[in-house]
């Protein structure tokens, strides 16, 4: 989820706010209604009536949704913005839209619940003909010599008394954002994918594309980076060679760095599976030599890149028979309460008498049922 600093990060990017901007432009009249997927603080909104929007829905589940209802109110859009704090999936409206904005991306258009969301919002929310914004991403992929950023990650666990290979695989069984220039590309980029917002029917990736090298180097891993296209003929592009934005590219490293000569062939395999709200990258790398030998192999993916507890793993296994820690109780009884009969204050003095040993008074139990109201409520 978005914090304040990034929201501020994103509206200080001029190139990415002027091309949304233009695409608002020309899309919104008088007559239009909008939905803005996402909406943050609530810039969007607030343009969209500015350009005569005769009403605007605004969905997003970060708090800072009230940063943006003051903000209306204050700039005097409050009676045409309605807002909802929550996920669009359970945002019912009465009236179809006539444009859908949002920028719910990270490093790349695959983060978070951003395709399922623009999927659902297009099925249920969007007239027929109606304006999606942005309408696609088109990714890029090049093979870098990143030898810095390979230290900084890798580094640290190679240069010490001890082993810690395990430490090393986790390093290189992630990916991160960056920012490149153009003499570390060792091939040309490549636009391997076109994200179609108006027929992607799939939250998940599963992509092959080749990366012919047209330099020798030391391969350290390649980048992946979007352009956008907001509307036609209106866009921005991350690539290498432009102004960087506040997306930047993402790096994903090989097992080890690899010398590389012109004419070596990258065959990769990139999958991105969305498993309980955030996505599992795999890369799998075959590089050839111009005789179609293979010069290495690499199997990666992100699942290696977190440290996998053995008392976690155990908990998780089928076979294992739980039972509730004293937090896990206390949380039960919480929500076996929450039945829209009781108030908080209520709740919490029973907490109280339930778990004298946990807390001294009722003001403090409140603290933790005010925590999962927030959380769970209605």
């Amino acid at each position: 989820m978005y914090s304040l600093y990034n929201y501020g990060q994103m509206l200080a990017d001029k190139p990415r706010m002027d091309a949304y901007i233009a695409a608002l432009r020309r899309s919104v009249n008088k007559d239009s209604v909008v939905l803005d997927l996402g909406c943050g603080p609530g810039i969007f909104s607030m343009i969209a009536c500015q350009l005569g929007a005769r009403r605007v829905y605004a969905v997003d589940p970060n708090p800072s949704i009230q940063i943006a209802r003051e903000a209306a109110h204050t700039n005097g859009f409050a009676d045409k913005i309605e807002f909802f704090e929550g996920i669009s999936g359970d945002l019912r409206l009465t009236e179809r839209v006539d444009t859908i904005i949002s920028d719910l991306r990270g490093v790349l258009p695959w983060y978070e619940e951003l395709v399922p969301a623009i999927i659902d919002a297009r099925e249920r929310l969007l007239k027929p003909g109606g304006q999606l914004i942005p309408q696609r991403d088109l990714l890029f992929a090049a093979v870098v010599e990143a030898p810095e950023k390979y230290a900084e990650l890798v580094g640290p666990w190679e240069t010490n008394d001890f082993d810690c290979s395990s430490a090393r695989k986790v390093a290189t069984n992630t990916w991160r954002k960056t920012h490149v220039s153009p003499p570390q590309l060792l091939c040309e980029p490549v636009c391997w994918k076109v994200l179609d917002y108006y027929a992607v029917n799939n939250a998940d990736l599963t992509e092959e594309l080749s990366l012919q090298i047209n330099r020798s180097g030391k391969a350290h891993g390649f980048i992946l980076w979007f352009d956008a296209e907001l509307i036609e003929g209106i866009g921005f592009s991350n690539a290498p060679d432009k102004p960087a934005l506040i997306y930047g590219n993402g790096l994903f490293l090989f097992s080890d760095p690899v010398d590389v000569v012109e004419s070596d062939l990258v065959n990769l395999r990139i999958e991105a599976k969305l498993i309980n709200g955030g996505y599992v990258w795999r890369w799998d790398t075959k590089i050839l030599t111009e005789a179609n030998e293979v010069k290495c192999q690499f199997r990666q993916s992100t699942l290696f890149g977190t440290p996998l507890s053995t008392t976690k793993l155990r908990k998780q296994s089928s076979a294992f028979r739980p039972d509730l820690t004293e937090s896990g109780k206390v949380e039960h009884f919480i929500l076996s309460l929450m039945t829209g009969t009781y108030s908080l204050e209520e709740i919490a003095e029973q907490l109280q008498k339930q778990f004298p040993q946990r807390y001294s008074d009722w003001h403090q139990a409140l603290n933790d049922v005010s925590t999962l109201s927030a959380e769970f409520s209605e």
